[in-house]
């Protein structure tokens, strides 16, 4: 389906986005990697396309007071992935941003963009009747489902196809929003959405709303960091599963993983204080990895995904001790 033609606005502020986007046909574009596409498969509609990218000081990664750093949203995928206090301080990001589709890709796409990118299930895409387009059923749930959630599904059980969100989810990073009603600091536990909270959006953005910058605080920098991506092919593909993985100066391991859940997925508490504990023999580490997935309900044709989960898990696990 074809999108009718747009109007197009560079943005010479956020004031200036924000009132602009208050228009109920306005969507805000990043690096247009993911949109201009959406808007060609009509699951996006858009009369006015608002340039976030000339936004003075959009694309700056900022070092805050501590030891924080700040992100500009229109910051580009491939600057972060070879940023050198992003390399230092933070890894888990860097590696997750070196993970993302093609070169051109990484040079073209936007921190912001990629955060807010659509899911990429074939039935939506395709736009067949399903629950996020407004049907009363996901024909993926008994169909082509080898690539969707086994964990926190349902109704829905599309999966998020953000790198950059998995790492972030780990750093425990907090993302800058503003619109026509103001600004606010979400942090990115909260972002995401599960689609038995909102069906129509995989954030808690409104359509006017778009992203100012990341916050990474200074409690995430340093330790140890790791993000890792299984695809079905060697490069340029979205994650079957994917894991970011910290321990902090402080000791604390957070694990979050992609590709098996709606959003990024924060594994089991208890596991992370075992692995914290440290001592970990192989044994340990396997019984460790079948407990993060003990919730997991595979469909139909993913049940590998609980595999490679755990697999995952186990390398994690051995990183961060070794």
């Amino acid at each position: 389906m074809s999108q009718t033609p747009f109007r197009y606005h560079r943005a010479t502020s956020v004031a200036d986005a924000s009132s602009l986007l208050a228009a109920s046909d306005a969507r805000p574009l990043g690096g247009g990697t993911d949109l201009l596409v959406s808007l060609e498969e009509g699951l996006e509609h858009a009369g006015l396309l608002v340039d976030l990218r000339s936004i003075p000081e959009g694309d700056t990664i900022t070092a805050l007071p501590g030891g924080a750093l700040r992100i500009g949203a229109a910051t580009r995928i491939d600057t972060l992935a070879n940023d050198a206090r992003v390399n230092a301080h933070f890894p888990a990001l860097a590696q997750a941003c070196a993970a993302v589709g093609t070169p051109a890709l990484r040079n073209m796409g936007t921190l912001g963009g990629n955060l807010c990118q659509r899911p990429r299930c074939w039935y939506l895409r395709r736009a067949v009747p399903c629950h996020k387009n407004g049907g009363d059923s996901c024909p993926a749930r008994d169909g082509e489902n080898q690539y969707l959630a086994i964990l926190d599904g349902g109704p829905c059980f599309i999966v998020h196809p953000s790198d950059p969100a998995v790492a972030l989810s780990a750093l425990e990073a907090v993302i800058e929003v503003a619109g026509p009603a103001g600004s606010r600091r979400v942090h990115i536990a909260d972002f995401y959405v599960l689609p038995s909270e909102r069906l129509g959006r995989e954030t808690v953005l409104a359509d006017d709303e778009f992203i100012v910058a990341i916050e990474l605080p200074a409690h995430s920098a340093g330790g140890r960091q790791l993000y890792r991506k299984l695809m079905q092919r060697d490069a340029w593909d979205f994650a079957l599963v994917s894991i970011a993985a910290v321990r902090r100066t402080d000791g604390d391991v957070r694990l979050f993983m992609g590709g098996v859940a709606p959003r990024p997925y924060r594994v089991n508490s208890s596991v992370e204080e075992d692995i914290a504990s440290g001592g970990l023999d192989e044994d340990s580490m396997s019984a460790l990895a079948q407990r993060a997935m003990y919730d997991a309900e595979p469909l139909s044709k993913n049940s590998y995904k609980v595999a490679l989960a755990e697999s995952l898990l186990r390398d994690a696990m051995r990183e961060l001790g070794a």
